[in-house]
């Protein structure tokens, strides 16, 4: 009985420990642009803002199908029904204005401030 129940107990470990493994985020990751990559330090926003800023649902009938989903599951070059804005505008709208109200004010705002052809 006591084998079981230590087993129990480590199986409930690492499942919980690859739970809390998948909540992190990612350090940076490259978008692809057809500008040149941008180098998106994911751990440095998270910091500064809160998940559902960038992973939220569609306002009207998209549900997530992850907790942290990509934004370019949703917002593509065309985007589809429900969803209403394609890629390129939600990330120029949502980062340059988030990026105009930095508290530091030194975020990037032009595009090869962001955008590098490097990065493919």
């Amino acid at each position: 009985m006591k084998k079981i129940s230590v087993l129990l107990v480590m199986l409930a470990v690492v499942m919980l420990g690859g739970a809390f493994a998948a909540e992190q985020a990612p350090g940076s990751v490259v978008l692809k642009a057809s500008m040149g990559g941008v180098k998106f330090d994911h751990a440095k926003h998270s910091k500064a803002n809160k998940c559902e800023v960038c992973h939220h649902a569609a306002k009207t009938g998209k549900a997530m199908t992850s907790p942290h989903e990509k934004c370019n599951d949703c917002h593509t070059a065309t985007p589809v029904v429900p969803v209403t804005a394609n890629n390129k505008a939600v990330f120029h709208n949502t980062c340059i204005e988030c990026h105009k109200k930095a508290a530091t004010a030194k975020a990037p705002q032009k595009c090869i401030e962001c955008h590098d052809k490097t990065l493919k």
